[in-house]
């Protein structure tokens, strides 16, 4: 087992603590992630949460990233990513280089236009899994001018990865209780809703956000984006719809 030091330790024990809570499963990746970055000195860190159903990365919440960066990701590049899903099939922590040369890495298209904008060079992932499903993902990375992460790093964080991964497992239970069927029966309306409507993956999320009370406060931090873009967002939903109120969006969603 590693080693760790005295001021390691106390990162370890302030994470155990927050996995001990009951946080929701964003706000539980919200609270570790900055601890976890701390621990491993890295400078990004992004989260996410697999949908089986949709076979999409969603729930995002990220560090040191942006917006706009992510949401072409979860548009465009997590559709051409060389490197993810093979990290995603290992179920312990993995160095980006074991799953792929680091010369073709920085040929890629996924680097170079995604992840060199922010700044992200060299990384480490952690997945989630409960029984044969992906229940929440950590990509953490550090930049230019930084040193790769090494086999300690990736002992650190498999040392943590047993207890993330029962924490979200308990966090989505809870929230599953919370929720009950009838956001369920929301989810699927607003999907053959969207279908209909021709709704992308982000004006569902708000769509579903929208439909369950959030305020546009709630909905910009709960997608990491800001008011007035979910505002747009809102106004293209009421287009799609043909509406003019939240009333009026959830009698539609509910009539399709």
């Amino acid at each position: 087992m590693v080693s760790l030091s005295a001021r390691e330790s106390g990162i370890v024990f302030k994470i155990m603590g927050e996995l001990a809570s009951d946080h929701d499963p964003t706000e539980l990746r919200r609270q570790v992630g900055p601890l976890i970055m701390d621990l491993l000195k890295a400078q990004y860190l992004a989260s996410y949460v697999w949908d089986e159903n949709s076979s999409i990365f969603g729930n995002r919440i990220a560090l040191n990233m942006s917006d706009d960066n992510l949401t072409s990701y979860e548009d465009y590049y997590q559709f051409h990513d060389p490197i993810t899903p093979r990290l995603q099939r290992r179920r312990r922590t993995t160095s980006v280089n074991e799953v792929m040369s680091r010369r073709a890495f920085e040929r890629s298209e996924f680097f170079n236009d995604f992840l060199k904008r922010d700044g992200l060079c060299f990384g480490i992932n952690y997945y989630a899994y409960s029984g044969d499903t992906n229940i929440g993902d950590l990509r953490i990375w550090r930049g230019f001018g930084r040193e790769d992460f090494q086999s300690r790093d990736i002992e650190i964080l498999d040392l943590i990865g047993p207890a993330f991964t029962n924490a979200m497992r308990l966090a989505l239970a809870r929230q599953a209780d919370r929720d009950g069927p009838s956001r369920e029966i929301m989810l699927n309306a607003i999907e053959r809703a969207s279908r209909a409507c021709g709704l992308t993956d982000r004006e569902k999320q708000i769509a579903a956000a929208l439909a369950s009370g959030r305020t546009d406060q709630q909905i910009a931090d709960l997608c990491f984006i800001s008011v007035s873009t979910v505002r747009t967002h809102v106004k293209n939903i009421y287009r799609k719809f043909g509406v003019g109120s939240r009333t009026q969006l959830i009698h539609r969603i509910t009539l399709q």
